[in-house]
This record gives structure tokens, sequence and C-alpha cells, in this order.
């Protein structure tokens, strides 16, 4: 997958020379910030597509690391949730359950991986706004989509489901909250996985707030953090020299990358995990 990245953003940075552009701005999906898929990503931006390249490396470049805290996002997740609650007879009764993308504990406890503590705070801001419009719901808060044999950050998702099932909980709304699109993490693990454990488990009322996608509101903020972001964008690298520059202009040199790119991307699709979750969908 990070391979399907590099291939990816390799295809970018070669747009970018072509349309000439003056400024850059880049921002991660997730509102939250994390060394997974975060730090790959802007670690390749800079040293592969941009060190690497005399016109990109003076292109000034804007990278939103994190935006929980910003009101649009914080005010389209409560719209979201305040909405998706009336879906119940009884709506102050159902409990709020925020499912977050996991990471490994690793990545917070040694190596200082700010998501957890960004996470946590998301939550608290959106249950603020909904406090302040008389929303006052029970919430929760789990990971999920772990994968490997090493621990990940806790409670997992699937584990406290059972748990609030076990705890008389018998209304419950699941919010995605660091997936702003609908994919097979929501799509799949959340509508069709954890809810089908969720009702084995006792819940009887299950309802799932959508993901942020084209919702108005949020894509205003977008539109506003590129504005307030351009303006302080920066050089990343000092030029790099005329042979590097020429290097790169290459076209044999661009052919076996996007060659070795596009194979590396083609065995990634066609691996059994994403053929099955692939068909899942359909």
């Amino acid at each position: 997958m990070l391979q399907l990245v590099g291939a990816l953003l390799y295809a970018k940075s070669q747009m970018i020379r072509h349309l000439h552009l003056k400024r850059l701005w880049t921002q991660r999906a997730s509102p939250q910030m994390s060394m997974l898929g975060c730090g790959t990503g802007t670690h390749s931006l800079k040293k592969q597509f941009i060190k690497e390249d005399a016109y990109l490396s003076k292109l000034p470049v804007s990278i939103i690391n994190s935006w929980y805290q910003r009101q649009g996002y914080i005010k389209s997740m409560a719209d979201l949730i305040e909405k998706e609650l009336q879906s119940f007879s009884e709506p102050e009764e159902a409990m709020i359950f925020f499912s977050a993308h996991g990471v490994p504990v690793s990545y917070v406890e040694d190596a200082g991986d700010p998501y957890r503590d960004q996470m946590e705070e998301c939550i608290c801001l959106i249950m603020q706004e909904l406090k302040a419009r008389g929303i006052d719901n029970e919430h929760t808060l789990a990971y999920q989509s772990r994968v490997g044999p090493v621990q990940w950050l806790k409670p997992y998702t699937d584990e406290t489901l059972v748990e609030l099932g076990q705890k008389g909980v018998k209304s419950l709304l699941a919010v995605p909250v660091s997936f702003v699109s609908e994919h097979i993490e929501t799509l799949e693990e959340i509508d069709m996985e954890y809810r089908e454990l969720a009702l084995e488990s006792g819940i009887k009322n299950w309802a799932r707030v959508p993901a942020l996608g084209l919702t108005p509101s949020f894509i205003t903020d977008l539109a506003d953090a590129v504005i307030e972001a351009l303006p302080h964008a920066k050089a990343m690298y000092a030029s790099t020299s005329t042979s590097e520059e020429e290097e790169e202009h290459d076209p044999l040199r661009y052919l076996v990358k996007m060659f070795f790119g596009s194979i590396l991307a083609f065995i990634l699709f066609l691996s059994p995990k994403m053929i099955t979750a692939f068909r899942n969908i359909i």
C-alpha cells in the first residue's frame, strides 16, 4: 500500500511540474495526525519528490498535518450526529460510539505519535459542541482496523461492542470519527462486521453517522483552511544542482519509475485481501 502511495505521489509531482504551479498545499485526509500514513506520505513527499527535484525543491509548500480542532469540522460532525440521533425512537437513550482507526501502541508510547491525544481532544470538542445544543448522551471511544501481532491502541471496537451489549446498552449510534469519506472501513468493517457483532451482543437499535463526504459546511471549512495556509508556504529545501535537475528530466528515468510503480500498484490491487474487500463491497 505504501508503494502504491509512492507511485501516485510521483505521478502527482510530474503533474505539478507540467502545470507550472507557484505554490503547493497538502493536507492529510484524517483530521488527526499520525505517523501511520501521514508520516510516511509526508516523508515521501519531502524526500522522494521534492528534495530530489530542482523545480519542486524551490516550490513554496504548506503542509497541514492535523485539523481536528477547526470549528467547521467540529460543527459539521455535531450536525451529522444530531441529525442521526433522531432516527432512534428515544434519541436521548442512544450511546454515541466513536470508532477511530487504530495505530500501534509503540507509535504513541515509544515514538511520541500525537494521534491518541489528538483523538481524545477531538472527541471532547465534538461533545462540547453537542452539549451546547442540549445533547448530553453518553459516549465512548474505541479503535478499529488493527492488523498484525503487535498491540494497537485500546479499547478495541469489537471488544467494546461486546462489553456494551453485556452491560445492557440497547441503542448505539456509531460515529466513524477519523474517516471523512466512505470506504471499506466504514462500509464493510462498521456497517457489516461491527453492526452484526453489536446485534449479536444484545444491542437492539443500531445506526451509523455517515462520513462527512461533501457536506457543504465541511467543504467550506476545508477551503478556508487552504486559504489560511497558503500565505505561510515555504520551500522545503535549497535548490538542487543543475545536474540533478537534468537527471529529473531524463525520459528514460521517468519511464522506469512509472513502470515499476505501476507493477507494484497492480500487484497490491490483486492481493487476496483487496480482492476479498472488493467482492464484499459489491
